[in-house]
C-alpha cells in the first residue's frame, strides 16, 4: 500500500538516512572539551559556583550571628525578669518583717499597759 503523500519506502528510508546524516554533521560540528570556548565557559561556570557558594556561606553566617544576637539578648531579658521578681520579692519579704516587727511592738505596748494599768 502506498502512503498517502506517495512516498515509497525508498523515500522514507532516504529520508531517515539523510537526517541520521544531519545529525551526525551537527554533532560533528559540536565543540569539543578542550575547545578554549568550551573551557572558557566552564571556567565561568566554576567561579559562578564558588561565588554563590561563598554567598551562601556569607548568608549562613550572618544568620548564626543574627541567631545569637537574639539568643543573648533572650538571655538578658530573662535574666532582667527574674532579678526583677528577686528584687520584689525580698521586698515584700522586708515588708512582712517590718509589719511584724510593728506588730510585735505594737503587741508588746498594749501588754506593757495592761501590766501597768494592773500594777
Amino acid at each position: 500500500m502506498r502512503d498517502i503523500k506517495g512516498n515509497s519506502l525508498a523515500d522514507r528510508q532516504k529520508n531517515a538516512n539523510k537526517a541520521k546524516q544531519a545529525l551526525l554533521e551537527k554533532m560533528r560540528a559540536a565543540p569539543k572539551p578542550d575547545d578554549p570556548d568550551v573551557v572558557a565557559k566552564r571556567a565561568a561556570r566554576s567561579a559562578l559556583l564558588a561565588a554563590n557558594k561563598a554567598e551562601r556561606e556569607r548568608r549562613r553566617a550572618e544568620k548564626e550571628a543574627a541567631e545569637r544576637a537574639e539568643a543573648e539578648r533572650v538571655a538578658a531579658a530573662e535574666a532582667a525578669a527574674r532579678e526583677e521578681a528577686e528584687r520584689k520579692q525580698r521586698e515584700e519579704a522586708d515588708k512582712i518583717v517590718a509589719l511584724l516587727a510593728e506588730q510585735k511592738a505594737a503587741r508588746d505596748a498594749r501588754y506593757a499597759a495592761r501590766k501597768k494599768r494592773k500594777a
